[in-house]
């Protein structure tokens, strides 16, 4: 786990809401008087925290200059793991093997609703990148509710590598790309697969794209070009389950 400071009013009744449970500390401005921050006080001090009072200038530090509305708290977030640990993964796998990667998702809505897909549909861990991308936020886990702490998330400094890595050990690179005449229905998804993501808007880059085995589209039936991205996702690791379920029946 990795601590990580949040500040203001609404994002501590999110994770208030959301993940009471990861919240260890607080800090409260001593000379703000307010209905909302009195209610939350209180909501922490149900929890067994008790706010630190403090000045206002600690609390413009902890929020790094952003708006603290006099209230900040320390929680615990799952921490992404390594390379290592995605080999060690692989390496260790009995069935087979099912990946998400996206490449570059800067959006922590994005990541987070993946993440909620990637559990519902049994995916192996979700890989993503260290470098523009997000990792795992308090928006991120609040998105995923709770699966930012059961899919393993793997952070790679070098994705092209990582992929090559993926296909050495039978793993097939299958990427989503609209400019592919072959269709996600025609793709057949039921091999050890690491399905490929792309950035919202640009897509794969092309160092990515040059290691996928094989592209594919999700048919466009109305006027709009694309799907949102945590959207397409789900279309595609819904499929191969789909696939996968009618190989055991």
């Amino acid at each position: 786990m990795k601590l990580n400071k949040l500040f203001g009013l609404h994002s501590v009744q999110a994770a208030l809401a959301y993940s009471p449970k990861k919240i260890t500390k607080a800090w409260v401005d001593t000379e703000r008087q307010d209905k909302r921050l009195t209610a939350i006080m209180g909501e922490l001090s149900d929890l067994g925290i008790e706010a630190e009072k403090t000045d206002r200038k600690k609390l413009d530090r902890f929020a790094e200059g952003h708006s603290h509305q006099g209230i900040v708290i320390e929680v615990e977030l799952p921490a992404e793991l390594s390379e290592h640990d995605l080999k060690t993964a692989v390496e260790n796998l009995t069935e087979t093997a099912f990946f998400l990667v996206l490449d570059n998702v800067q959006d922590p809505h994005n990541l987070g609703a993946c993440l909620r897909t990637a559990d519902a549909t049994g995916v192996h861990g979700v890989i993503i990148t260290k470098d523009n991308a997000t990792g795992i936020t308090p928006t991120v886990c609040k998105v995923a509710s709770g699966a930012a702490e059961t899919v393993p998330v793997y952070m790679v400094t070098n994705l092209a590598r990582t992929l090559r890595w993926l296909k050495d050990q039978g793993i097939w690179v299958m990427g989503a790309a609209g400019e592919t005449e072959q269709s996600v229905y025609q793709t057949d998804l039921t091999v050890p697969l690491a399905l490929v993501i792309g950035a919202e808007g640009r897509g794969m880059r092309r160092l990515t794209k040059e290691q996928c085995d094989s592209l594919m589209f999700i048919p466009m039936l109305g006027q709009v070009e694309s799907l949102n991205l945590s959207v397409a996702t789900g279309v595609l690791l819904y499929e191969a389950v789909r696939q996968r379920l009618l190989t055991v029946n």
